[in-house]
């Protein structure tokens, strides 16, 4: 089991994971995997790390409804990381069903992973 990180009042955190260590390329192809299995839509934001905090992120093209290929959906992550490398990048997961977020993670963080 991943060991837990110690919470700082100096630090941002955000979104499920990221009280957890930095995800293994393994484990984000897992959890992609995982948000495809569920039938859930992924969607790409972005946002300034100033910003992060906001309800507000900026959207990476339109969500990519009924896509079912994982390395399409890195790849459009990387890609999203690479325009805007100064920028949180975050992986949304939505349920149609439900009409709300299934998941949601940050996957790069401005200065690094």
């Amino acid at each position: 089991m991943s060991e837990v990180l110690a919470y700082k009042a100096t630090e941002r955190r955000g979104e499920t994971f990221s009280y957890l260590p930095p995800m293994t390329p393994d484990r984000m192809r897992r959890q992609i995997a995982y948000l495809i299995a569920m039938n859930w839509n992924p969607a790409i934001e972005h946002s300034e790390p100033e910003k992060a905090g906001s309800n507000f992120w900026y959207l990476w093209k339109l969500p990519f409804f009924g896509e079912r290929s994982v390395d399409r959906i890195l790849s459009e992550l990387e890609a999203c990381h690479r325009a805007n490398p100064g920028h949180h990048v975050r992986l949304i997961g939505f349920d149609n069903y439900t009409q709300s977020q299934g998941t949601a993670f940050i996957v790069y963080r401005a200065g690094g992973r």
